[in-house]
């Protein structure tokens, strides 16, 4: 039996081609990080993030990091399939999950084609737990968006929202064997933060988080989990996470093994020096990404657009 602990971090990531991005009114009703473009951006707003995604695909392969890339199709409107973390994760126990998703329209971004490639090439065994979204009412469980997994610690914290059900998160916990750490974490106008990793990210060896947006009730039992680990906590201000995607970031590592935290280049300019230090004592490269338009229309960032594929461990 391979007793080593499970990997945080991957050297292969799957995104996204988009083909037709643009303002999701649907997923809009829950996602305060939106921002409607005028009627005179319209037209612009897909070539704009063709470019800024092919320009992030450029980015990552230089540094030697392995991207799979699949292009949208026109089959269905999925103006979001940007974000695949969403409905997807994979993990080294073998186990590749689809997730129940809030909004109508980007349950059509589960394509039956990727998760039967990533499967024929990599043996992975599918569990889907969009049943959920068939339960009266429905809950929603929206991957590694609502979920933030230290997976070599076996936790999952989640910000729960319209978008990470207690439910369906323990029904996950159950089969992936993770702890579920639950939580209430609120956005500028105070309601349920939309996704947690607009707010926390968990490296290798330290932890980001936006911990005054949790809650007074929840926040000492959260930062105690954290303590636990042993990973160093690098804060992030309330501004920092409503305004410039601070949480959004994800630790990987390159064919070398040098490790990279991609980030927005909106927090990148942001970052105290205390912050930088810090991430900088954590990291080989600090890897930040020009994404304004997929930020400002589509509500994500980097982390967003990255879905960790990590092989089955043999």
């Amino acid at each position: 039996m391979n007793s080593k602990l499970p990997s945080q971090l991957t050297d292969m990531l799957l995104m996204i081609e988009p083909i037709q991005f643009g303002f999701n009114k649907e997923a809009f009703e829950t996602n305060s990080f939106q921002n409607e473009p005028r009627s005179d951006e319209t037209h612009s707003i897909q070539g704009k993030a063709l470019g800024e995604f092919t320009r992030f695909v450029a980015q990552l392969e230089k540094i030697g990091i392995n991207v799979h890339i699949v292009q949208d199709s026109l089959d269905f409107y999925t103006p979001d399939s940007i974000f695949p973390n969403n409905w997807i994760s994979t993990h080294e126990s073998g186990e590749l999950f689809t997730y129940p998703m809030t909004v109508p329209n980007r349950r059509k971004e589960r394509k039956e084609t990727i998760i039967h490639s990533l499967i024929e090439k990599h043996g992975f065994i599918h569990t889907d737990l969009s049943s959920w979204e068939q339960e009266i009412p429905p809950k929603y469980l929206e991957g590694t968006g609502g979920m933030i997994l230290d997976r070599t610690n076996r936790i999952c914290y989640a910000a729960l929202s319209p978008r990470a059900h207690l439910d369906a998160l323990q029904e996950f916990g159950k089969i992936a064997n993770f702890k579920i750490v639950p939580f209430n974490a609120l956005d500028k106008s105070g309601e349920a933060i939309y996704h947690t990793n607009v707010m926390l990210s968990v490296g290798d060896t330290f932890v980001c988080i936006g911990k005054e947006t949790i809650v007074e009730a929840d926040r000492n039992r959260v930062m105690q989990s954290f303590q636990s680990t042993g990973k160093e906590i690098i804060e992030f201000t309330n501004d920092q996470i409503y305004s410039h995607f601070a949480g959004n970031m994800l630790q990987v590592k390159n064919e070398k093994g040098e490790t990279i935290l991609v980030l927005s280049d909106r927090i990148n300019q942001e970052l105290t020096l205390a912050q930088r230090t810090s991430l900088e004592k954590h990291n080989d490269h600090l890897l930040p990404i020009d994404i304004r338009t997929i930020e400002k229309i589509g509500g994500g960032s980097v982390r967003c657009m990255m879905a960790e594929i990590f092989k089955p461990r043999s």
